[in-house]
């Protein structure tokens, strides 16, 4: 099946709920996203002592915003150290930001803290390897796409 069939396929299932959908995959996307990116933890650092003073990892996780149409590079001054199970600064962020009207737009999540390719990269403990963010959310996407189907009645 090509790509075309496939977003057919996607539009005739969604009917009505479209923008439902396509909401709940980009806040599925944003926790994913903002989840797998590292707190970091100067303890855990090469050289420990040349932590910045006053450092508090968070900053790169507080940093995930959404943008509609246009990519918007913008980074924030927040510092999130959130467990996984809590709603976090960005989360927040990226679901006020939505648009009600979802389908049928391009939509973007985005951080633009300037270590965050070093992150996505691997070159922190606290990341887990090489494609640690962005890769390991675009291998879920299929499963993502999946599950926010199954709620469409």
């Amino acid at each position: 099946m090509s790509f075309s069939e496939d977003i057919e396929k996607f539009a005739k299932k969604c009917g009505k709920s479209s923008d439902t959908v396509v909401r709940g995959i980009l806040m599925k996307i944003g926790e994913s996203l903002v989840n797998k990116t590292p707190v970091g933890d100067a303890t855990h650092w090469e050289h420990p002592e040349s932590a910045p003073p006053g450092y508090v990892g968070g900053h790169a996780r507080a940093s995930w915003s959404y943008s509609e149409g246009v990519l918007v590079s913008q980074e924030f001054a927040d510092i999130d150290k959130a467990k996984w199970e809590e709603f976090n600064v960005s989360q927040v962020r990226i679901m006020a930001a939505m648009p009600k009207k979802a389908a049928g737009k391009v939509h973007y999540i985005q951080n633009s803290v300037p270590y965050i390719q070093a992150l996505e990269d691997g070159r922190s403990r606290q990341a887990a390897g090489p494609h640690a963010i962005v890769g390991r959310t675009k291998i879920e996407f299929q499963g993502i796409i999946r599950d926010a189907l199954a709620g469409v009645k």
